[in-house]
């Protein structure tokens, strides 16, 4: 089993707070940007954990009922990554996707190497891909369809800002 890691990032100096409250306008914000433009999704992927929360209130506030999630691991903890982003188990049923229209959701577009994994595993397999973030770093590889807010500030995310809980003595 892989381990969750908690972002501690009490001792950085800037850092950019993400509250419960705003998380929702930022996502109702954020589906009216893409409710606005050209595209209409027929799936939202959430690139998962970090995407999880922000794909689900997007599908919600889009009126789309099918979604399904792409596990990556990356960060391990504050500014600390792995080599290179690596696919989880369980693996997404691509099968499924092949031609069609989807929202590729994730919390931050940092370096943006999870992102273009992501996109490029899904567009080879004819599905049509854009993506959607609330966040997006100047340092990025990939330049994100759709954006909230840009930063080169550490985040810090309503779902991750405190350690996960443990059993009660």
């Amino acid at each position: 089993m892989t381990q969750a890691y908690h972002a501690d990032s009490s001792d950085l100096e800037t850092k950019e707070v993400l509250t419960w409250d705003l998380f929702g306008t930022a996502s109702r914000e954020l589906a009216q940007t893409i409710a606005d433009s050209d595209f209409e999704p027929e799936i939202v992927i959430a690139v998962a954990r970090g995407g999880l929360l922000p794909a689900g209130s997007l599908a919600y506030a889009l009126g789309l009922k099918l979604a399904d999630a792409i596990n990556v691991e990356f960060y391990t903890d504050v500014h600390e990554t792995l080599p290179d982003p690596v696919l989880l188990e369980p693996m997404l049923d691509t099968n499924a996707i092949t031609g069609k229209r989807l929202l590729v959701v994730d919390d931050v577009a940092d370096s943006g190497r999870t992102l273009a994994l992501v996109l490029e595993l899904l567009e080879a397999q004819g599905a049509e891909a854009r993506s959607a973030v609330l966040y997006a770093k100047s340092a990025s590889v990939v330049e994100p369809t759709y954006v909230w807010k840009r930063t080169d500030d550490w985040i810090v995310f309503p779902w991750s800002a405190e350690p996960p809980v443990t059993r009660s003595k």
